[in-house]
Order: C-alpha cells, then structure tokens, then sequence
C-alpha cells in the first residue's frame, strides 16, 4: 500500500476515551506496518492542561493497556511524535494559539499545510468546531489540503441534521468532510461488494425473483453501562439503525458501481436511500423494546429503567425492529427486516439473504420454509461466510436437512485484518472517501426514520414493549416477518455448527 503524504492529524478531545482506546490505536499499528507518513504529527487538543510529556505518557499507557503485540521501543518512537495543545474549543479566540503553534511544528519538520482535523468531541461541538478553524483560515488549502472527520451521530433527527449540514457546508467543502462510520471500516462489511460483484454464482440471484426476504442484525450482550444519560437522548433507532444498517442495506441492495472510486459507489447506495419506500404504518413495521431485570448465568442484571442516568419512565428504546421495501425492479416486494438491540444473548452483526424455496416440492420438506436456502453474511464475531442449502439425511427415503458451507476470516492467518479504525484513518489520509457517508446519504436516513421516531415520541398508544435481559427481544418482534412460521434467525457467536451447539 502506497504511504500517505506528510500531514499532521489534530484531534479535538484528544483526553477522551474514544481517542485513547481507538484512535492512538490504530494510529500506532499503522505506524508499526510502516503506514504512516514519513513525516507526521499528531496534536491532541483538549481542555487538560498536559505538556507534551505527559499526553505522551498517558498515550503509552493506553497502547500497553488497549494495544496486542506492542513493542517498547516501537511505542517509544512512535509517542515521540505525539503533542498536546491545551484551549477551550469553543472559544474562537483560542484558535489563533493553535494557527501559531500548528506552524511552527510544520516548520521545524519541514510538513506543508496538509492537515487532518478530528472531532472525537460531543455532538454540541460539531458545528462550533468546524466554524472556529474556518475562521482563522485552517480550511484553506493554499499551502496543502484540509480534511474534517466527524463521528457519528450527525444530527438528532432529519431537521437538526439539515441545519447542522448547512453550518459545516457554510465554511468547508463537502469533498472536506469525511463522516466517519466505523461500520464501513470493518473488513467483512467491505466483502460485501467482493462477494456480490466477483462470484458469478451471487449476483444472478440477488434479486426479486430468487430472494424472500433479507434480515439483518446488530446485536449487543451488553447494557448501557455507564452511558445512560447519553444513551436516554438517542436510542437504538438513532444510535444503530440510522447509520450502521441503512449503510448495511445500501451496501447490499446496491446495483453494481461503474468502477470502484468514491462517487460511483455512494452514488450507487444513495439510489437505494432514495428508493426506499415511507414507513407509513409505523404500529404494523416498527418494533421498539427495553430490556427488563433478569438473571443472567446466575447474575442479577438491572433493567433499563433502574440504569444509571435513566428515567424510572423512560420510554426510550434499548431495542428497535424494522421492516421496510426497497421500490425499484431488482426489489420491488422483497421485505427486508433490520433488528438491533442491548442485552441481547449474545454480540453478533451479520446480513442474510434468505432465498426462495423451490418452485416444487419433490422432497420431504417443511412448510415454513426450514429449509430453505441461506448465505449468511458475518460481520462479527467468527468473521466470515455461510451457506446453508438441503442435502438428503441418509437411510431410507428422500428427507432433506440443511448442512453449512462455511469460510472463516481467520483462515487467512497470513494476512492481518486491520481494524475498521484503521482503515478509515488510512483512507482519509490518502483522501479516499469511498467508505464515509455522503451528506445526501445521511440526511436520506433521517427523512426515512422520520415518521417512526415522530410516532414514537408523540404518539403514547405505541407500546414499549419489555423484554428480559439476555433473550432475543420482545416476542412481539417476530410478527413483523412475513409468512406462516417464519421468524427471525437466532444466531450463536459461533458461525458454524449452529445447529449442533451454541456458544454465547
């Protein structure tokens, strides 16, 4: 892989847990693969009054601690090119401190303007930030490049991110706006495309006429933990489904790319935002849910309600369910269904293509469709691809059963799967913005979930319902798949051998 350009990375909120546990992370193993450029800095910007010596400290603590395979003298060499800036990032004034100190760490390592700025802040500095630079003319590109991450969630609804769009678009470039999805860094996610578009066995079927439905999961085992309050503002709605599974959905449902630059592909699943049928009868295709109290291998696991940070009445969702249609020719009446959900059995993202049954029955099969062709897509964990299709049970007579054709990610030992941090970091550098949302993408996500969270929010007849921690959701969920006796998959944490055992 070609290295980047000299540049310097800033991040904003350089103290916080995002930066320690991922970004230094992969910004460190990228540098151990000899990824990074030959001259680079990375300043971590923040209200903490840290000299250089000190960030760097706490930034080799947090390789020890997060990191695998780390080697002392590589993390010495690499914290070496770490620096603090200390001001209150919401006070224009300050920035002009940063200009000044941004340029003579440029020319004491001879690195032209080339810059990354990455607002790992809360979302009430997304458009503050942006703005302050601006103002003091660090999104000129006259002396190099100028590029803004963003992290998620961009907006609170469809209106707060069409204002929040505008204001960035009022002073950067659309082309300078990289809004990060850690989704679309993972490397499973990415062989979606491969899977589709080189096996000439895929494609044919990835249609109307051979698929009946396609489901797709992000399940967590964990609860909210200590992000309570945090969490009583989004919801799963809002914190999985707006960005993580519609980006899922485009990538699968997409037609094929004209080749595999940035505007080609986003505009590719931007045509499937666009076809997205409105979600009109919100009480019939949504499903939202809290976990309740339970027993978890012989442990008490509090509820949502009795959470931290939550309200004893709080009717946000810990899970939500959707079942929605794609209205153009490749599929037009397939249902697709998407499901997220916190203490849940067991931590699992995957896509699966249920195709359709056989035209005639020949064999002994039963009617709800069990065994009906599947290819299963694994996202995380036990990476890889599964397909499951009838072979005869031997002895006497013709009684199908399904069997697993499967691939592991880790059967590719001699090659290192980069973290989707990784990957995107390296993109951005090398300014590749193919896996990062475009602004009519993400607002396309609002404007669909708009009538579900407005039904939610105002309309008390909707229930809440509950379900106890550690099971599958609320039972109500499974009545939003077509057909008689269908149901959601339950998937293992093991991808293979799921009808023998499964480990949660």
């Amino acid at each position: 892989m070609k290295r980047p350009e000299n540049q310097i990375i800033v991040i904003f909120g350089a103290s916080g847990d995002l930066t320690k546990r991922m970004l230094i992370q992969a910004f460190y193993n990228l540098y151990v693969q000899n990824l990074l450029p030959d001259k680079f800095a990375i300043i971590g910007v923040g209200r903490s009054s840290y000299s250089d010596e000190k960030f760097r400290d706490l930034m080799a603590d947090a390789i020890k601690n997060f990191g695998k395979d780390t080697s002392p003298e590589q993390i010495t060499n690499f914290v070496n090119n770490l620096h603090f800036y200390s001001i209150d990032s919401a006070d224009p004034v300050a920035y002009s401190g940063l200009l000044i100190n941004l340029n003579s760490l440029r020319e004491n390592l001879g690195i032209s303007g080339n810059t990354i700025f990455y607002l790992s802040t809360p979302p009430v500095l997304y458009n503050v930030i942006p703005k302050n630079l601006a103002a003091c003319g660090l999104n000129i590109e006259e002396d190099g490049w100028k590029r803004l991450i963003i992290e998620k969630p961009f907006g609170y609804d469809y209106e707060s991110a069409v204002k929040l769009n505008e204001s960035l678009c009022g002073v950067w470039r659309e082309d300078q706006i990289y809004r990060i999805d850690h989704y679309l860094g993972k490397e499973t996610v990415q062989n979606i495309l491969v899977t589709r578009f080189s096996n000439g066995i895929f494609e044919p079927l990835w249609n109307r006429n051979y698929v009946h439905h396609v489901e797709i999961t992000a399940a967590e085992d964990l609860g909210v933990e200590n992000r309570g309050g945090y969490y009583e503002g989004a919801g799963a709605l809002r914190d999985m489904v707006q960005n993580h599974l519609l980006q899922l959905t485009g990538l699968i449902a997409m037609e094929p790319p004209s080749s595999m630059d940035s505007n080609s592909l986003r505009n590719e699943t931007m045509k499937v935002f666009q076809s997205l049928r409105p979600i009109r009868d919100v009480h019939n295709e949504a499903i939202r849910g809290q976990y309740l109290t339970s027993t978890i291998r012989g442990k008490k696991v509090l509820g949502y309600r009795e959470e931290n940070g939550v309200n004893p009445e709080s009717k946000t969702e810990t899970y939500a369910a959707l079942k929605f249609y794609i209205d153009n020719w490749r599929w037009g009446g397939v249902p697709f269904y998407c499901r997220t959900g916190k203490r849940l059995p067991t931590r699992v993202s995957e896509a699966v293509i249920h195709f359709r049954p056989t035209p005639h029955y020949l064999f002994a099969q039963k009617d709800n469709c069990d065994s009906c062709n599947q290819l299963v897509l694994r996202i995380q964990p036990d990476e890889g691809i599964l397909l499951k299709f009838g072979m005869k049970t031997p002895g006497a007579g013709f009684e199908v059963q399904n069997v697993n054709m499967d691939f592991h990610y880790s059967d590719l030992s001699h090659q290192k799967i980069p973290t989707s941090y990784e990957r995107l970091l390296i993109d951005c550098m090398q300014g590749d913005s193919t896996l990062f949302a475009r602004a009519d993408a993400v607002m396309s996500a609002w404007k669909f979930l708009a009538p579900v969270l407005d039904e939610w929010k105002n309309n008390n007849d909707i229930p809440v319902f509950g379900y106890p921690a550690g099971t599958w959701g609320p039972e109500k969920a499974d009545n939003l798949i077509e057909g008689a006796g269908l149901t959601w998959r339950y998937p293992c944490k093991n991808l293979t051998d799921d009808g023998i055992y499964c480990e949660l």
